[in-house]
């Protein structure tokens, strides 16, 4: 009898070790990502955006069983858009809480250094909101994954789009404004290397380069009526763009010249701060629309959303929410998040629809650049009551079709042998 207890006993005791251990690690399947946003000053609400958009989407993959057996959770940590912090916290998230994805970030400048900590690493890194063109083309490195538009795409728009305007209204003199780093800098050297591409003639009558949530652009905006540009090109993002346009109205700027920003500044941020002071007629374009494209899913994207918050979204919520999805359909082709070469070869190959796509088209990574591509829509402020508190919106619409948007393959190759 008492060796039967015994027998018994060890029987227990070898499968607690076994099945115990192995229960704990079904429970626990998780894929873990580790998000970086601005959660304070003009860019605080790109990041309370984008946190509450990539929850969305947590939710509904996980709601549904999560993927490969796996729940997602995610950590989000502010990123104060400063990139020696954000370095920090990427090598944090990897080496103490041992995070499958790096996740985030709106600022280039912080996306430039996270990139550098992924590849040192080994880290997937998706990006869903910064847009230099630098990390896809010049710092290309193959941990590094892009689901927003960049701004070569938008400046190719752009320059079809004033190609198509100096056929019916002539223009000749532009001038540019935009924030003194990465980012700035990739929009006016790409709108006039797209501009000469398509054979447009110009003549370039200034350049500003403001500091980064500079709270004054007066100076700028006086020697800019003194330039007398046809076109003024701007390259703000955020509360800047809100800033300079109020400030800007003041001085009539805009009855003297086109306000032509195509990457940013069709953001619902822009609408919804400015309201009917918004002056009619300025030619914008951004990364997602709250009104454009009109499909279902663009719809419930955005129903949604202004559910879970109160508010309606602004562009930095999509790329957040095409992130989450974009990991679930790379950890459902392999099967698992801990294989990180398999899920580069998945992301490469990646085909989603999401809800900036409008009918026909599906949103796709090109493999040399690791970059979405993606349909793109630039638009004219006109009124609009439908997304209150917004009274104009944008409308009468300019769709370019995302094969056309691409850097070139010669221009990837300059850059990167530069």
């Amino acid at each position: 009898m008492r060796n039967k207890r015994l027998l018994m006993c060890l029987v227990i005791a070898i499968l607690a070790f076994i099945v115990v251990p192995f229960c704990v690690n079904a429970e626990d399947k998780t894929i873990k990502i580790g998000a970086m946003y601005p959660m304070t000053g003009r860019a605080g609400l790109y990041g309370k955006d984008s946190v509450a958009a990539a929850e969305m989407a947590i939710d509904e993959i996980n709601g549904k069983g999560g993927v490969a057996g796996y729940k997602i959770d995610a950590t989000f940590t502010d990123s104060k858009v400063k990139p020696a912090y954000a370095v920090r916290v990427a090598k944090r998230y990897i080496t103490e809480d041992e995070v499958d994805f790096l996740f985030g970030v709106v600022s280039s400048g912080v996306g430039l250094a996270v990139t550098e900590i992924s590849q040192q690493y080994k880290t997937i890194f998706i990006g869903t909101d910064h847009a230099s063109t630098r990390l896809t083309v010049d710092n290309f490195q193959p941990y590094y994954f892009r689901v927003s538009n960049n701004t070569f795409q938008s400046m190719t728009a752009g320059a079809l789009y004033l190609k198509e305007l100096a056929e019916t209204k002539p223009w000749k003199k532009i001038a540019f404004i935009g924030p003194d780093y990465a980012y700035g800098h990739s929009q006016w050297d790409e709108i006039r290397y797209n501009l000469d591409r398509f054979g447009v003639e110009y003549e370039v009558v200034g350049e500003y380069w403001p500091k980064i949530y500079a709270p004054d652009y007066t100076s700028y905006i006086t020697s800019i009526l003194k330039d007398k540009p046809d076109v003024l090109i701007s390259g703000f993002w955020g509360g800047d763009t809100v800033a300079f346009i109020k400030q800007a109205q003041a001085y009539g700027l805009f009855e003297k010249a086109l306000y032509f920003h195509p990457d940013a500044g069709g953001n619902y941020e822009l609408m919804s701060a400015m309201g009917a002071e918004l002056p009619d007629g300025l030619v914008l374009g951004a990364r997602h629309y709250n009104n454009w494209p009109d499909t279902e899913l663009n719809r419930n994207f955005v129903q949604e959303f202004k559910k879970r918050t109160g508010r309606f979204p602004t562009y930095a919520a999509e790329g957040a929410y095409a992130g989450i999805y974009a990991i679930a359909h790379a950890v459902e082709v392999v099967g698992n998040p801990d294989d990180t070469e398999a899920l580069v070869k998945a992301l490469e190959g990646l085909k989603i629809k999401l809800p900036e796509d409008p009918e026909g088209f599906t949103s796709y990574i090109r493999p040399e650049t690791h970059q979405i591509t993606q349909v793109m829509a630039i638009g004219t402020t006109m009124p609009n009551e439908d997304f209150p508190p917004a009274k104009k919106m944008l409308g009468n619409w300019k769709i370019y079709k995302a094969e056309d948007l691409d850097p070139p393959a010669e221009y990837i190759e300059m850059k990167r042998k530069k």
